[in-house]
């Protein structure tokens, strides 16, 4: 069912509709990649520093530049080859979010309570937008030009987002822009796709996609994540197509033989035009709000495995780096997509124009 015709089933959703799919098509967010280039999302914006501040959350607010630095310098990218993308503008962020959830980020005591980083309170709002608010609109302007690379290219990498906990009217968990949804709403329209399978593997129930894709058959959820942890959201539970709900100490063997076991239900349930994949590292053992021991080599198995899973099928894929809170997801993560690259489940050379 395509969106248009989604909504003309139900009473006063037309308009809506229409007006969401103008602001798509006059989006500025699609733009032409030269081959010249890999597909490979990042802009040094997407780095956080705040005063200092960013170090009160555990979250490793340099990570998506430390991931870039490792490839570049160890030769695996050449940083010429990395695409930048544009920051989403608020007609962009208003395909998914409400008005009144934007207007509620002009508050630095709302913005303190999703990024969990009280301090925030006390900063004039126009520099938490600066500092912070404007990183994470990059970040989403990658998210949904990864989808487009995606499908030229077979598969992208955005070095940021996965900000899976924010949903259309509701931020949280260092999470206040809904990127998932916004990447799925844009390839709708401008992909011309119906059929969208969500993989997240972040150590966290991916409760925001989940409320946005609520009873929406054209998207698949497959959610593998540590049911002891936040968000405990039994509401967004119901939505979820696939659940593998994990216990904390789960180690790495037992966490492979269930994703292998889980993806090949999910292949054999769901018929994908577009995987999205919310690969936060957080999983790894030690990480202080995961809960869960998986190795590094762990991680860069596990995202091989959903690559293979990907290219077995001819599925394009966006991958996201979501959820991460020690300094080594950086380096772990730079390590899978060398490997992956190496596998040649990626191509990080570049292509012919």
């Amino acid at each position: 069912m395509s969106s248009s015709s989604a909504a003309a089933s139900v009473p006063g959703a037309a308009p809506a509709d229409a007006l969401r799919r103008n602001r798509i098509i006059s989006s500025k967010l699609y733009f032409d990649v030269p081959g010249s280039k890999a597909p490979v999302v990042y802009s040094t914006a997407y780095d956080i520093a705040f005063l200092g501040i960013e170090k009160m959350h555990p979250f490793d607010s340099s990570k998506w530049g430390r991931i870039c630095r490792f490839l570049t310098k160890e030769g695996h990218l050449e940083k010429n080859r990395v695409v930048e993308p544009l920051e989403a503008s608020r007609e962009d962020l208003l395909v998914v979010h409400t008005e009144a959830y934007l207007n509620s980020l002009k508050s630095s005591f709302r913005v303190a309570a999703i990024v969990e980083v009280p301090p925030l309170t006390l900063m004039p709002n126009w520099l938490v937008q600066q500092r912070l608010l404007y990183p994470f609109r990059k970040q989403v302007g990658g998210s949904i030009l990864s989808a487009k690379l995606a499908l030229e290219r077979g598969w992208a990498i955005n070095v940021g987002g996965g900000f899976h906990h924010c949903s259309a009217e509701e931020g949280g968990g260092f999470c206040a822009y809904a990127d998932i949804s916004l990447c799925i709403q844009f390839a709708f329209v401008r992909l011309d796709i119906s059929r969208v399978m969500i993989i997240d593997l972040d150590a966290h129930q991916g409760n925001g996609h989940e409320k946005d894709f609520a009873n929406d058959g054209r998207v698949y959820i497959l959610d593998m994540y540590n049911a002891g942890i936040y968000p405990f959201d039994h509401a967004a539970k119901r939505y979820i197509d696939q659940k593998i709900e994990l216990i904390s100490g789960t180690e790495t063997d037992d966490y492979l033989d269930q994703l292998d076991k889980a993806l090949k239900v999910a292949q054999t349930r769901f018929q994908a035009q577009l995987i999205i994949y919310n690969a936060g590292t957080d999983i790894l053992d030690g990480d202080p709000l995961g809960n869960l021991k998986i190795s590094p080599e762990g991680v860069v198995i596990r995202d091989e495995k959903v690559f293979r899973f990907a290219k077995d099928q001819n599925i394009p894929l966006v991958m996201m780096t979501s959820g991460g809170y020690m300094k080594s997801s950086a380096r772990v993560i730079a390590d899978s997509v060398t490997n992956l690259s190496q596998k040649d489940l990626i191509q990080l050379g570049s292509q012919p124009e």
